[in-house]
């Protein structure tokens, strides 16, 4: 199955890539400075989902709003962790597949995670909070110290 998805996972990384840096220049983080420092965009997105009026919005823009955020996610850590995009089979997704992001934490083991689920889980805690979804995905790949690094 891997095959026959590597075309659509480098059509993927090109749309996600591209779909963050048109929503940085719209939010007045220009490509280069968006490409030298990914946290530039912090403060600018989270003015914008706190000003975004979340309760009027329709399904379509939960849809955008969830892509956007995903392609952030993603590419944050792509650019800051080395992280990367792979495939993961899923026989529960339509696809029967999953396009997931993979690192290798500071303990020297490999980990994925789906950028959609850590933007699902910051829309169920309201508001949204920006660094704390970055932090929460760094946190599930080991990427950041963790306090008491008891897990």
């Amino acid at each position: 199955m891997a095959k026959a998805s590597e075309p659509d996972l480098q059509e993927w990384i090109e749309e996600g890539h591209q779909n963050i840096v048109e929503v940085a220049d719209m939010l007045g983080v220009t490509p280069e400075i968006y490409s030298r420092d990914p946290m530039s965009l912090i403060p600018v997105l989270q003015d914008y989902v706190s000003r975004a009026p979340l309760s009027e919005f329709e399904q379509s823009d939960w849809l955008t709003l969830h892509s956007d955020l995903m392609s952030y996610v993603a590419d944050y850590l792509i650019q800051k962790h080395g992280a990367q995009w792979c495939v993961a089979d899923d026989p529960n997704a339509p696809r029967g597949y999953r396009f997931v992001i993979e690192a290798t934490g500071r303990d020297g083991h490999s980990r994925r995670i789906d950028p959609a689920d850590v933007v699902m889980k910051e829309f169920s805690s309201l508001p949204i909070e920006i660094t704390r979804m970055l932090a929460s995905a760094e946190l599930t790949l080991r990427l950041a110290v963790q306090a008491g690094d008891s897990e």
